[in-house]
């Protein structure tokens, strides 16, 4: 479950807004996001595998991914099955 954001325009979208410099791939966002509030372990966000999981290095040790698109990534921080400071981030 999502427990915190750390990007205002992730959590207006997951509330059902619609910032504009998500409007490109905002479907498929609100998609990831919902799969990661309906997480119940790390090992449920490995399916479908275009989502990528992956654990992050460098200065974002700590956080986890999965794929939105080529140039855009879900970051979050997995804490005793929930989810948290989550933010949409332009990985390039």
């Amino acid at each position: 479950m999502i427990k915190s954001f750390r990007c205002k325009d992730t959590a207006k979208l997951f509330a059902g807004q619609s910032p504009q410099h998500f409007r490109a791939f905002q479907r498929v966002a609100e998609r990831k996001l919902t799969q990661l509030h309906a997480a119940i372990t790390l090992e449920f966000l490995r399916s479908p595998p275009g989502n990528r999981l992956e654990a992050l290095s460098g200065d974002r040790t700590g956080q986890h991914s999965i794929r939105i698109n080529g140039q855009w990534r879900l970051c979050f921080i997995w804490r005793d099955g929930d989810a948290y400071e989550v933010e949409i981030v332009d990985y390039h």
